[in-house]
């Protein structure tokens, strides 16, 4: 039988020097249990010197080149450094499988405080499990099991060996972007720690921070949850969404998890993830996924049934399993009139220009014309957006040609926005200072173009608004309830995004 966790461990990974006086370390005492100390990076600390500062229990972990570590030394000072951890009080020592299990190291390094290790690439369940049935030969307290995840159906490899083991010892998730999601499901199938980053600098490839884990997931209580819901796209690891629809999950008492699936290939992803269906066997099957850039043409291609306005947007953001099948819809549109009316912005009658003919572009423009504005669609490229104006029955214009002098409504929908540097997609010194614009990126900062545009005096919509309006209709499909805007916009309110 499984074991079903009500509270993980929440392991905060250091990978750069501590404060001298240890104030950063007295905070982290209320955020972790177990500060892991990446000697390879940060050097031997001495232990009595952390536990002054931190409450928790300590992990000494010397991480070996090899597996992705900084460790290069010879054979005698690794075992060296790793007894002297043992000795001098640490709660436990990481030891690598590969190169740590001799049996002097083993001698210096008792049972209760041997974790030991292994990070590489298995190919399938079967070598996985093998891996660990050697580890198991070397009696300790966990096992530590995390696979490279370079495809989507390598993310299900580490938690198909937590689904078979069913042991409260063995951690297992994967290692890099693809196999961030993971790392967050783990804990339900009984992996009993999760690892986080302790700041900016992560430990390994697609690590959390420890502030995410608590803020965006809940961590490290586990509420019962029946149902998993996620966000595609690429990349996803800026996403507000999961911070969104697990803080309404938990203040609602909904038993989902929403997790971020960082996806290279939508078609792979399609496949081996959601096609076998294993995240069901694992008692936790997939029911929504909110979809993003670059892949909302694909939802939509996929998809076993559609809404009119889908189709006409030929781009989907929402997907809802019903019944076995796959239903396609765009909440979109919503999110853009939903944010300026918001704002008191009149939309019937006046002239609104979408910049960018992607598929946040005709969402925009979609939601727009359905409101009563005249819509202009704008694009770099002419033949893409002249055939988008012709789909949606809409005018064009092309960006070359476009001055926002002549509209009252402007919404910058292209991929630009999300780095200070990149440019802006249109003159801003041409919009009017009663301008209504719309910037549909959201970031840690505001945007250079929500910047000018606010010298401008116009009145500026953010991405968070839009995304925070997009969401009603989204949440209401995934789970059936109504998600309270009060409720949505204190989520959304504070922090840095991430």
């Amino acid at each position: 039988m499984r074991t079903v966790l009500k509270r993980t461990t929440l392991v905060a990974s250091m990978t750069v020097a501590p404060d001298p006086e240890g104030d950063d370390l007295r905070r982290l005492s209320a955020l972790a249990d177990v500060l892991e100390v990446r000697a390879d990076l940060v050097g031997d600390l001495d232990p009595q010197w952390l536990r002054q500062h931190f409450s928790g229990a300590l992990l000494y972990t010397l991480r070996s080149r090899a597996e992705g570590g900084a460790f290069e030394g010879g054979k005698n000072s690794r075992r060296r450094r790793l007894g002297e951890a043992a000795a001098k009080g640490f709660d436990l020592v990481d030891l690598e499988a590969e190169r740590d299990l001799a049996d002097d190291q083993l001698e210096a390094v008792p049972k209760a405080q041997r974790l030991v290790s292994w990070h590489g690439i298995a190919n399938n369940l079967t070598a996985l499990k093998g891996r660990f049935e050697r580890m198991a030969a070397t009696p300790a307290r966990y096992y530590k099991l995390i696979s490279k995840t370079r495809e989507e159906g390598d993310a299900l490899r580490p938690l198909a060996l937590l689904d078979d083991l069913r042991r409260d010892d063995v951690i297992a998730f994967g290692m890099g972007a693809i196999g961030t999601w993971t790392r967050i499901v783990a804990p339900r199938l009984g992996s009993p720690l999760v690892y986080a980053a302790w700041g900016e600098v992560p430990a390994a490839p697609g690590q959390l921070t420890i502030e995410q884990l608590r803020r965006d997931y809940g961590f490290p209580d586990l509420p019962p949850a029946t149902g998993l819901y996620g966000i595609v796209g690429c990349p996803v690891s800026h996403s507000l969404s999961p911070r969104l629809h697990n803080g309404a999950y938990r203040a609602l008492g909904f038993p989902g998890v929403y997790v971020p699936f960082h996806v290279e290939s939508f078609g792979d992803f399609w496949l081996d993830v959601l096609e076998v269906d294993a995240l069901a066997s694992f008692g936790l099957p997939l029911r929504g996924l909110t979809v993003t850039s670059p892949y909302k043409e694909a939802a939509l291609a996929v998809a076993g049934a559609s809404s009119p306005r889908a189709e006409r947007i030929a781009a989907a953001n929402t997907l809802v399993l019903h019944e076995g099948v796959w239903e396609a819809e765009s909440t979109d549109p919503e999110g853009v009139v939903g944010a300026l009316q918001a704002l008191q912005v009149t939309l019937a009658g006046r002239r609104a220009a979408v910049v960018g003919c992607g598929g946040a572009g005709r969402a925009a423009a979609c939601g727009l014309d359905l409101a009563g504005a005249a819509v202009t669609l704008v694009n770099r490229t002419v033949a893409s957006g002249e055939k988008a104006a012709e789909e949606m029955h809409l005018d064009f214009l092309p960006l070359q040609d476009f001055d926002a002098a002549d509209y009252d409504i402007v919404v910058q929908a292209t991929s630009l926005g999300h780095h200070s540097d990149d440019p802006l997609p249109f003159d801003v010194r041409r919009l009017r200072p009663d301008t209504a614009v719309v910037e549909m990126v959201y970031d840690r900062q505001a945007t250079p173009l929500q910047l000018r545009a606010a010298e401008r005096k116009c009145r500026v919509v953010d991405g968070r608004s839009v995304l925070l309006h997009q969401a009603y209709g989204q949440f209401r499909m995934h789970t059936g309830v109504t998600l309270d805007p009060s409720l949505a916009t204190r989520l959304l309110r504070d922090n840095d995004g991430s």
